[in-house]
């Protein structure tokens, strides 16, 4: 009983986060921009893990020329 109260949880707190993307659902089901709004949120994350990659990338570039980073030797 515990576990299927559980699952039901996470069943509507998606319902609840992911209603906003409703309209999009229903946007290209009707054939009307589906295909640059799908590909359009692709995008959108891919721009953000560029740049969280590159300050990733050069923050580790910081710390191995102050000689800080943590290796394990």
């Amino acid at each position: 009983m515990i576990a299927s109260n559980i699952f039901k949880l996470i069943g509507e707190f998606f319902s609840w986060a992911l209603g906003p993307f409703q309209w999009m659902r229903l946007s290209i089901s009707k054939g009307d921009y589906g295909w640059w709004l799908s590909n359009g949120v692709n995008w959108l994350f891919m721009i953000v893990l560029l740049f969280l990659f590159r300050y990733w990338m050069k923050e580790s570039m910081r710390f191995k020329k102050e000689g800080i980073e943590d290796s394990a030797k």
